[in-house]
């Protein structure tokens, strides 16, 4: 459909990414043409022409942008991402050769303003966070497979003294370097709960679903049967106010620990966020809850599922489809729970065997084609963990029946990355109205604007937005 001048004015305005490549921004004033969800600053509707090929707007004697490179969008690459990747890449594979996180802004070959605004646009966080994440990654790796001193170890990754290591070894991953390696052999760890740690929104998270067939809180022991890599298991739980104990029922400890930490979110950056939202003059946003962290799901392929199933219906309707698919393709398991359904078990069915469980047809389809692009390696879920947040949103909007709300909520509770916002939720947009005492709802391009302030924390304060309105936990 042909646009108008002011349906594409409004998505320049929107910075909208989803327009790019559909047309160019020509800027009259300064001579430069851009893609619409370019970060410069936004041109006077009568300074502007739109063009529907980079080489148009050439023709018109404009110039590229330095900044969105429409050039480079247009014939399929982007070399700055590119550039940052292999940057990420590096760090991640030698940490110790980076002395600090000036290091790595020399290394990038960008100015400071604009490497850290690359490392947030692109990976969700600053040089010097992937640099301490990427040594207690190699930590984690060295612990488990070689006999190094706690010592050498920490010294040789590039930390400043023992005691530096050991703190943020045990914030990041709630137990010491010692009992990370005893994980080796052990199928029962503790981790140490950060103080003030929300349990009661742990529990909350925990126990969504009441009727769930693969997971159950009783009392303070939550029970759930998960897939590791080497199959299905019963991971056990014992809840308290300081730790958590647990239990899982085969020899994958350093997995299961992986998993746990990410129902527990402790690897989330709470502090941080709440510091921002009393700064912006919100901190009613954090009352009571400035610990809040996101309960990320138990993989990758469960937070897809809720992903598409969720959709444009309420979450009791979700929930039930979901224990539905599960009770057609996960595996029993015991006591009444049953293990999740793997792709494969999923990319099996036809829609038809979804349409009698209440899916609709599109719903069905874009459940199981989605699930055969796993089983065929052509999506690999793997890979979206380390990928740049840039790479992994244009990897999963490539999937047909993922949109922007479904790609932000992936990336959000089952990816991990801490600056996304699913546009179109219901619970955002409320708790938007009710927190800054909104006139109307804000629609998708307002609530983009409104939530850019909680940059680089979005993913935690939609977390907040979804509690606002909610009565707190007992």
């Amino acid at each position: 459909m042909r646009m108008t001048h002011a349906t594409m004015y409004a998505r320049v305005l929107a910075g909208d990414a989803a327009y790019n490549g559909r047309f160019f921004t020509g800027v009259l004033t300064t001579g430069i043409y851009c893609l619409p969800s370019c970060k410069a600053r936004k041109p006077k509707p009568e300074n502007v022409r739109f063009f529907p090929s980079c080489d148009a707007a050439r023709e018109s004697g404009l110039r590229a942008c330095k900044k969105c490179h429409p050039d480079d969008f247009s014939r399929g690459a982007d070399p700055v991402l590119e550039t940052i990747e292999a940057l990420a890449a590096e760090v991640r594979r030698q940490p110790a050769a980076f002395a600090d996180a000036r290091a790595v802004v020399r290394r990038s070959g960008f100015g400071v303003t604009r490497a850290f605004e690359l490392f947030r646009q692109h990976y969700h966080t600053t040089p010097a966070d992937l640099l301490l994440r990427a040594r207690l990654d190699q930590a984690k790796q060295r612990l488990l497979t070689t006999e190094e001193t706690l010592a050498n170890l920490a010294f040789g990754l590039g930390f400043d003294s023992l005691s530096a290591f050991h703190e943020n070894f045990r914030a990041f991953n709630g137990l010491t370097p010692a009992a990370y390696r005893d994980l080796r052999t052990a199928r029962t760890f503790s981790l140490t709960l950060p103080e003030g740690y929300l349990l009661p929104y742990l529990r909350r998270a925990l126990s969504r679903d009441l009727h769930s067939i693969t997971e159950r809180l009783v009392g303070d022991t939550y029970t759930s049967v998960v897939r590791l890599s080497t199959g299905p298991a019963r991971l056990t739980l014992q809840l308290s106010p300081t730790r958590i104990d647990a239990e899982i029922s085969t020899d994958s400890g350093p997995e299961t620990h992986a998993l746990v930490v990410g129902l527990l979110g402790l690897d989330q950056d709470a502090t941080a966020f709440a510091r921002l939202a009393r700064k912006l003059g919100l901190a009613r946003l954090v009352a009571t809850r400035e610990e809040l962290r996101i309960s990320r799901t138990p993989s990758v392929f469960d937070g897809l599922l809720w992903s598409i199933i969720g959709q444009q219906i309420n979450f009791p309707f979700a929930c039930l489809l979901k224990r539905r698919l599960i009770e057609r393709a996960g595996t029993p398991f015991a006591d009444g729970l049953f293990a999740p359904p793997t792709p494969a078990a999923v990319a099996a069915l036809e829609p038809a065997d979804l349409l009698p469980l209440q899916f609709s047809r599109q719903k069905a389809d874009y459940v199981i084609q989605t699930a055969r692009l796993i089983a065929t390696g052509q999506l690999d879920l793997a890979a979206l963990t380390s990928m740049s947040a840039t790479r992994a949103e244009r990897t999963l909007l490539a999937v047909r029946g993922l949109g922007p709300w479904s790609v932000n909520y992936l990336m959000m509770r089952a990816l991990g990355f801490p600056d996304c916002v699913p546009l179109g939720d219901t619970g955002v947009t409320s708790g938007l109205l009710a927190l800054l005492k909104l006139d109307e709802r804000p629609d998708v391009d307002a609530t983009r604007r409104l939530m850019t302030m909680f940059s680089p924390y979005r993913s935690l304060a939609t977390a907040h937005l979804w509690q606002f309105t909610q009565p707190a936990p007992s």
